[in-house]
């Protein structure tokens, strides 16, 4: 049986990786990281590719990824945050499979990415407001790529027996 793909998006810190491979589990998926695909194919870190080669070089990086994924191969693919925001991608990943936005707001975001030991290019030295500020400004350009999303889990949602109950209920539906 050829099953759906599950497409994880939002913002970076919004959880996609972390419950992706929980859900993958769950669920019987097998989980790709869009970023950690990048990485292994240029054979460097997302912030060395951002840092040497530059945020274009990695949005092309990403589309090309986007052109070699398959439909109906049971992947639960946690995108990068910018991923679904680019021409044409939204609809690509929606051909590929059920997507899925994980939506959290501003302040959660930010609280996250202040904890959070991973480097992230596009916030390197940011803190405090001015962290939260862009992250308010950066959702608002984004928030019309994220809701195009088939479905989207927020808060609660987004513990991982709800959110593979809310899927599993989805896909089984359609």
């Amino acid at each position: 049986m050829i099953r759906e793909n599950i497409i994880l998006i939002g913002f970076m810190g919004s959880g996609k990786s972390s419950l992706g491979k929980k859900l993958a589990r769950k669920l019987g998926y097998e989980f790709l990281d869009t970023d950690t695909r990048i990485e292994e194919r240029e054979g460097m870190s997302v912030a060395e590719i951002f840092q040497e080669k530059g945020e274009e070089y990695f949005r092309r990086c990403e589309r090309e990824l986007l052109d070699r994924l398959e439909a109906g191969k049971g992947l639960l693919i946690a995108c990068g945050g910018g991923f679904p925001c680019q021409e044409g991608m939204m609809e690509g990943l929606k051909q590929l499979g059920l997507t899925v936005y994980l939506s959290l707001s501003a302040k959660e975001l930010s609280k996250r990415l202040k904890e959070s030991k991973q480097a992230r290019p596009l916030i390197v030295n940011m803190q405090g407001e001015v962290l939260e500020e862009y992250i308010s400004h950066k959702l608002e350009d984004r928030r019309k790529y994220y809701e195009q999303a088939d479905l989207s889990l927020f808060g609660r949602d987004q513990r991982i027996k709800e959110a593979s109950r809310i899927i599993r209920s989805h896909l089984l539906e359609n």
